[in-house]
């Protein structure tokens, strides 16, 4: 078995290789590149991307993220094109092609049959000189030096490059797009990554109810209001104006500070200028406003008026910690 030390060494020479081969890469970004994300902004068809083995998954992945981001994509494996998935190619369509070699037997097979659509053909190849390269309309160049493999066969460098240009495509579609965090949102609904880009505020809050007492209020009744809402919190209101809240914290430190509690009021006891937010802002922000001022509630405002209270166990119930 090989030491610690020796195995940090390769792992580390790997990564440097790849970035290497990237930055070597990104001198080779041309008007061909700028070409295809016109050609795609305007497409009135869909992305179809195939690939064979290896590069048959980067196209899955380039599919995924091309998807995500606004633009209508399709994966057609190169093997199962020739036996029947060629129907998948409409009219408007534009189909990216993605080998290392260039010259595999299936891609050599499936090119000719791909030139008769009429369709274009862009190449994303390791080898500008392949047979796919020269069938192209558009090359995108991925050529690297050497895998990082140290019997230099098993695809890693090349598909990193692969990976990356899918990635530089992707991005400069949708920076074309103009495509916003709200556009992201809507194909991207589940999960905590969804949730971070549409809940509101007012969808935690509203089913918390509003705990409230006036300033003159005594303590008991306002323990009596935290205990019965569990966001521990109430807030402190007079003549439908918000001028403080009482938190658990505030609590404790009364039991540290007063020996006689029969004749505190609310007003005594609670914070002033407490941190609101308005209902119909991302949960998100609730939550980055609770991380700055260290603080587990806000009071909820709608249209200026008290709405009620979030507190951070909502959002980690949502998956949004």
């Amino acid at each position: 078995m090989k030491n610690n030390l020796d195995i940090k060494k390769e792992a580390i020479n790997v990564i440097k290789l790849e970035s290497e081969a990237l930055l070597q890469m990104s001198t080779k970004i041309d008007d061909d590149f700028a070409q295809v994300v016109n050609l795609i902004t305007s497409l009135s068809g869909r992305v179809i991307v195939t690939g064979i083995g290896k590069s048959a998954i980067i196209a899955q992945k380039i599919v995924a993220t091309l998807n995500s981001t606004g633009t209508p994509s399709i994966f057609m494996h190169a093997a199962d094109a020739i036996h029947g998935d060629l129907g998948i190619i409409q009219e408007h369509d534009l189909i990216i092609a993605i080998s290392k070699s260039g010259n595999t037997p299936e891609i050599k097979v499936l090119v000719p049959f791909l030139k008769q659509t009429n369709n274009t053909l862009v190449a994303i190849v390791g080898n500008t000189k392949s047979f796919l390269a020269e069938k192209a309309d558009f090359i995108l160049d991925t050529t690297v030096d050497k895998e990082a493999c140290p019997n230099n066969l098993a695809p890693t460098t090349s598909t990193t490059a692969q990976l990356a240009m899918g990635d530089a495509l992707a991005v400069c579609l949708q920076t074309a797009r103009q495509f916003t965090d709200r556009d992201f949102a809507k194909y991207h609904p589940g999960g905590a990554l969804g949730k971070q880009l549409y809940l509101k505020v007012e969808d935690l809050s509203d089913a918390n109810g509003t705990p409230v007492v006036s300033s003159s209020e005594s303590i008991r009744q306002s323990i009596i209001t935290i205990t019965q809402h569990r966001l521990g919190a109430t807030a402190v209101m007079d003549n439908n104006d918000i001028i403080g809240i009482i938190t658990d914290g505030d609590i404790r430190r009364m039991l540290e500070n007063y020996d006689d509690l029969s004749q505190l009021q609310a007003k005594d006891i609670m914070s002033t200028s407490p941190k609101q937010i308005e209902a119909s802002q991302l949960a998100v922000n609730a939550l980055q406003t609770m991380r700055e001022n260290n603080i587990s509630q806000l009071l909820v405002t709608k249209n200026g008026e008290y709405a009620g209270i979030i507190h951070i166990q909502d959002l980690l119930k949502e998956g949004i910690i």
